[in-house]
């Protein structure tokens, strides 16, 4: 009979390497072994009786040769017999008799020694074979346990291969799909890749990629086919295949939205991943409520056309959305409640034509949402009722024809509006009612040209308002009714040609409305009905060219600092209210004319 010893290779234990690694494991080895090692040790003695006779026989046998041996040195002397046995015949007999009964029990217990350490032995022997037998159980079930790893680690490698093997299949499928030409079969392809990428955790993006790559293909909007009664069979194909083409389209914004819908640990979010809509066109697509955080979004390029794009109650956060040179065309798009915290919303180089951008009611906290060098033509840009708590929001550079940009009711504390060098022209930008506490507003070097920007009813609290170096070419302000509490208005090195500047029964407590070193070449500016009670009014090293700046029927705390004529007369072109001259100054400006907020550096 042969076996195989079973070891575990750990030279720590100090147990010598065994050879012959098995192929499951390698750390398993074995060596053959002997019919001897392999089985039960026996005990081999004769029963007791049987051991006590073949004792005794064998004592009685060596008395018999040591007697016979004894006569026979002798020569076999005669034994003398006598009829009397006398005391001490007997008491010899007895003695005799007393040894043999001695000689019988040393070899019992003899025997019986014999046996018992035979027995010990024995049992010595059955304690180490058994705990060999313990041992190689133990070996055996290491073996086993490592044996059985190693099958559900093969078996997990194969589910594993067998799985990626079917989920490449799906990948394949879903793809195939949504080259289709039947809007059917490829809305089933946009069904399965969003599930594949649910299942597919290590290859979400990739799925997520060919969606996004699905909407930047060409497409050509229904809105755009003309059908009309004598269309001709082709136009009619066109026009249907366009619109079950729209309905593929909004299934995938639709998709797409829903899993951004899902917290962060939800198994089938998307959230922090990146979606590519460079170029893509959308004619309409709902994202309302989508969470964009983390990760990069893009629409760059993308065109906006009729209907609408909805991000309403959105958000953004801690990542980058991107649609710098976007297009939107007779198209909304709507941010309506939507909340921007962290991360960046840029629309650089954007141009909305005839389109409407809505921003009602949206939050924006410590983010940045830039539109610096876009442009909005003939439409319409909201942030009615936006709050803004720290952050950014800038127009830098761009170009309002005929836009109407409104802000009305808006929240301004803290933050920072940027129109540095905007050009608005023939449209309106309306700030009616809102609030600025702390944060500035700045129109730095701006050109309004037949424009009309409204403050009425507008509180500025410890903010300011600043429009150094700007540009006002006919058109109007309207600061109307509006109220400066510590609050700041700066027009430092302001242009004014035709333009009407009115702050008509303004309230300006504390603060300063500073317009030195303006230039008046037309137009007016008006604090008609104005109460300026505590407020700093500047008009220093300000030239007149023709136009008036009039504070006829002000309620003036003490008159604007000015720099008058030498006999104490305003300057041609300002009208004062007699008796408020008398604060009249000669005094040059301060270096803080050109350090106010909003003033640009002509460089």
């Amino acid at each position: 009979m042969f076996g195989y010893n079973i070891g575990v290779d750990n030279p720590q234990d100090g147990q010598r390497p065994l050879t012959e690694p098995t192929p499951l494991s390698p750390l398993v080895k074995l060596t053959p072994v002997t019919e001897a090692e392999t089985s039960v040790p026996r005990l081999r003695m004769w029963p007791v009786g049987w051991s006590l006779a073949g004792a005794m026989a064998a004592a009685l046998i060596a008395v018999v040769g040591l007697l016979t041996t004894a006569l026979w040195i002798a020569d076999f002397p005669q034994i003398r017999q006598d009829g009397v046995v006398t005391a001490g015949t007997l008491f010899e007999l007895l003695k005799l008799v007393f040894a043999v009964v001695a000689g019988i029990g040393g070899v019992a217990a003899l025997v019986v020694a014999y046996r018992r350490q035979r027995v010990a032995e024995h049992t010595n022997e059955l304690a180490v074979f058994a705990h060999r037998l313990a041992y190689a159980a133990d070996v055996r079930a290491e073996v086993s346990k490592g044996l059985a790893e190693a099958a559900d680690e093969r078996a997990k490698i194969e589910t594993d291969r067998n799985g990626i093997r079917l989920l490449n299949e799906r990948f394949a499928k879903a793809s195939e799909q949504l080259g289709s030409e039947k809007a059917a079969i490829r809305l089933a392809g946009v069904y399965a890749m969003a599930g594949l990428a649910d299942d597919w955790t290590s290859e979400k993006q990739t799925c997520v990629d060919v969606l996004c790559a699905y909407l930047r293909m060409p497409y050509t909007p229904p809105s755009t086919v003309q059908i009309h009664e004598e269309s001709n069979e082709e136009d009619v194909r066109n026009f249907l295949a366009a619109k079950q083409e729209r309905e593929v389209r909004h299934t995938v914004i639709r998709v797409i939205r829903d899993h951004l819908r899902g917290g962060l640990d939800h198994p089938t979010s998307w959230r922090g991943l990146n979606f590519d809509f460079t170029a893509a066109t959308f004619d309409g697509g709902d994202f309302s409520e989508a969470a964009f955080s983390g990760g990069e979004v893009s629409f760059e390029r993308a065109s906006f056309v009729s209907d609408e794009a909805s991000f309403a109650r959105a958000t953004f956060s801690d990542g980058r959305v991107n649609f710098n040179n976007a297009r939107l065309v007779g198209g909304k798009v709507s941010f309506a409640e939507a909340s921007f915290s962290g991360g960046a919303v840029t629309f650089h180089g954007a141009r909305f034509r005839r389109g409407e951008v809505s921003f009602v009611s949206a939050n924006f906290n410590a983010g940045m949402v830039s539109f610096d060098a876009s442009r909005l033509t003939a439409g319409s840009i909201s942030f009615s009722k936006a709050k803004f708590r720290g952050g950014q929001v800038r127009f830098d550079f761009a170009v309002f024809d005929g836009t109407k940009a409104t802000f009305t009711q808006a929240d301004f504390a803290g933050s920072d509006v940027s129109f540095v060098k905007a050009s608005l022209n023939a449209g309106s930008l309306d700030f009616g009612q809102s609030t600025l506490r702390g944060g500035v507003l700045t129109f730095g070097k701006a050109t309004f040209d037949g424009s009309l920007l409204d403050f009425r009813l507008a509180q500025v609290t410890g903010g300011a308002v600043a429009f150094g170096g700007a540009k006002f070419q006919a058109g109007s302000i309207n600061f109307g009714m509006s109220q400066f509490r510590r609050g700041k208005a700066y027009f430092n090195a302001a242009t004014f040609s035709g333009s009407r500047v009115a702050f008509t029964a303004a309230t300006l407590s504390g603060g300063r409305l500073s317009f030195e070193k303006a230039r008046f070449a037309g137009g007016l500016v008006s604090f008609s009905r104005a109460t300026l009670s505590g407020a700093e009014v500047s008009f220093k090293l300000a030239s007149y060219e023709g136009g008036k700046v009039s504070f006829k029927e002000a309620d003036l705390s003490h008159a604007p600092l000015i720099d008058s004529q030498p006999n104490g007369v305003p300057p041609i072109g300002m009208t004062i209210p007699d008796g408020a001259t008398s604060g009249l100054t000669t005094e040059a400006a301060g270096d803080d004319a050109s350090a106010a907020p909003g003033a640009v550096p002509e460089s």
